[in-house]
């Protein structure tokens, strides 16, 4: 579990103490131990198998697979997938593939709804952009929500990751976009429900190398 679980979950226990005994019953207490037990469902952070393999692209965040489609960025065109995620799922956010940390690049900014286009551009967000060892980059972005209000990332420029590293969360309902080479073979579709460090997204065949993506805007991941 999340440290942020305890701490909420165990912070609303004692209020319902504290009611219980100010008012001589528990009734009024249900109220803030049901908020605990969510809390304390909500930042689950269960174990997950890590899929095997030259290549692969693993989910960065659980959620319901919303968007699949080629953009143009500066560097050329790449492909974006965008998870949807609700209040219901696990919000711990893992590394998609195995490399070094390139660039972190946080900015504030608007709570539309996650569903609305607009959020990739206004929201507040955090842009993390991954080399693999083989040379492409796979770049990732953690957009709150309408619920969300914090996002949460715990590595800097430089860190060695590894694939389906635990990297941060999204507090409530959210959004991640998942930058990609235009050439990665897509392994998922539209409507699938996928769970971050295990399903795999996409597989990068064999190839010399590609340009880099660390002129990479934020803009054009919209």
């Amino acid at each position: 579990m999340v440290r942020d679980g305890y701490l909420y979950g165990f912070a609303l226990l004692a209020v319902a103490v504290v009611v219980h005994l100010f008012t001589g019953g528990w009734v009024w207490s249900i109220i803030p131990v049901l908020l605990a037990v969510f809390f304390l469902w909500f930042f689950r952070d269960p174990r997950r198998a890590i899929p095997q393999g030259e290549g692969l692209i693993v989910s960065p965040a659980d959620g319901k697979l919303t968007a699949i489609e080629h953009v143009m960025t500066p560097t050329g065109e790449r492909v974006r997938l965008s998870i949807f995620l609700n209040v219901f799922n696990v919000h711990v956010n893992r590394s998609p593939i195995t490399g070094t940390l390139r660039e972190v690049r946080y900015q504030k900014g608007q709570y539309l709804n996650a569903m609305n286009p607009e959020s990739a551009e206004k929201n507040e967000q955090n842009l993390a952009v991954v080399e693999s060892d083989d040379g492409y980059e796979v770049a990732f972005k953690q957009i709150a929500g309408l619920l969300a209000r914090r996002i949460v990332f715990q590595r800097k420029a430089g860190d060695r990751l590894e694939r389906g590293e635990r990297i941060g969360m999204i507090k409530f309902g959210s959004r991640v976009d998942v930058l990609m080479p235009a050439y990665a073979e897509i392994r998922v579709k539209i409507g699938d429900h996928v769970q971050g460090g295990a399903t795999v997204l996409a597989h990068i065949p064999d190839f010399a190398g590609e340009p880099m993506l660390a002129e990479l805007e934020v803009e054009s991941l919209v």
